[in-house]
């Protein structure tokens, strides 16, 4: 053998070791994803063996474990994992479409906006509250809080598509003019916040807690088949995005139409994050850190950086509520603010971490 022939012999080698590394992460993380599951279902102040859980999915559990399990826990798990995928996935998409290593829908607007559409729903349209408890409180009509909630997280990304589109902004002023939004949606719910009265106060305070325990089976399947549309066309564009990656000229080179990519993929985003943010309230950090932590794992090929990101969002957001539950049981403990605890000193590691290796 010649010595060029080696060296591409080297190379193919190399080559496919590295993807075969990259399907090996991505099959770890799913076994591991799997295990979190049935861990999350078999802990609670139930007091379920890991024996009888088995039992019950298998169809052959007790009333009491079937009760448990299939009305309370596994809607719950579920949800986790389906709203672990969508904002993973969401927040992957947007930092290849916007080439900016911070979008994401906590960043772009479309939280806040969901936030002040469900302080609307519940104190002006009177969306109040059922009953108060010492765990919290229950929303009278949730589906009205979800429909607000929901056009007002789309109304802050229609704004910022109508900019690039008619203003022709930079991805940059994207992602700036979402803090913009954020800021004014915020504003808005602390003044609504301040005029409403104590209770319609803590159900707004409690609604933006994020809560995975509020969606029944009804709204999961809609997560479902939001998120599981969104990430087909994200896999089906997986190649435009890696073009894109190596700058707007050469994804254009390519035969990229770079900007109707961009203008639809972000409304996808948006629509399949104000969906999840819609039924389950603001959980922040998920969108942001998945892509991030991936990337740095297996490169930023979306290939594999797209369902990798989205196994590690399901697992993310599986762990905080499985710590949210437990932490100080039998209290459950928001979810959003667990996410914000985990995510803030990842995210600042990973950022110092960046700026070390330059």
């Amino acid at each position: 053998m010649t010595a060029p022939m080696h060296k591409l012999a080297k190379k193919n080698l190399t080559y496919s070791a590295y993807i075969r590394f990259k399907i090996s992460v991505i099959i770890l993380l799913g076994i591991i994803c799997i295990f979190a599951a049935f861990v999350a279902i078999a802990a609670g102040s139930a007091g379920l063996s890991p024996k009888e859980v088995a039992l019950t999915l298998i169809g052959h559990g007790t009333k009491q474990s079937e009760t448990v399990i299939f009305n309370i826990r596994l809607p719950r798990v579920v949800t986790a994992i389906v709203a672990g995928i969508g904002l993973a996935t969401t927040g992957c998409a947007m930092q290849s479409l916007l080439r900016n290593p911070l979008a994401s829908a906590s960043t772009l607007g479309v939280s806040q906006g969901a936030a002040f559409g469900a302080s609307f729903a519940i104190v002006v349209l009177g969306a109040g509250v059922q009953s108060q408890t010492l765990d919290g409180v229950t929303i009278m009509n949730p589906y009205l809080v979800s429909i607000c909630a929901f056009v007002c997280s789309m109304l802050s990304t229609l704004v910022v598509l109508g900019l690039s589109r008619f203003k022709k902004i930079t991805p940059e002023a994207m992602v700036l003019s979402g803090v913009a939004l954020s800021a004014l949606f915020s504003g808005g719910t602390t003044l609504m916040q301040y005029f409403a009265d104590d209770v319609k106060v803590a159900a707004v305070v409690f609604w933006t807690f994020g809560d995975l325990g509020r969606a029944s089976w009804r709204e999961v399947t809609i997560m479902a088949i939001v998120t599981l549309i969104s990430f087909v066309y994200f896999m089906f564009n997986r190649w435009n995005y890696n073009a894109m990656q190596s700058g707007e000229n050469t994804a254009k080179g390519l035969g990229v139409n770079v900007d109707s990519m961009r203008i639809v993929g972000m409304v996808i985003c948006s629509f399949t994050a104000s969906v999840i943010v819609s039924f389950v309230g603001i959980i922040n950090f998920i969108g942001l850190i998945s892509p991030h932590v991936m990337r740095r794992i297996i490169g930023g090929d979306h290939r594999y950086l797209l369902p990798a990101s989205a196994l590690a969002g399901a697992l993310m957001l599986l762990l905080s509520d499985t710590l949210a539950r437990l932490a100080v049981a039998p209290v459950i403990l928001p979810i959003g603010a667990i996410t914000s605890f985990l995510g803030a000193p990842l995210f600042l590691y990973l950022l110092f971490k960046g700026v070390a290796r330059k």
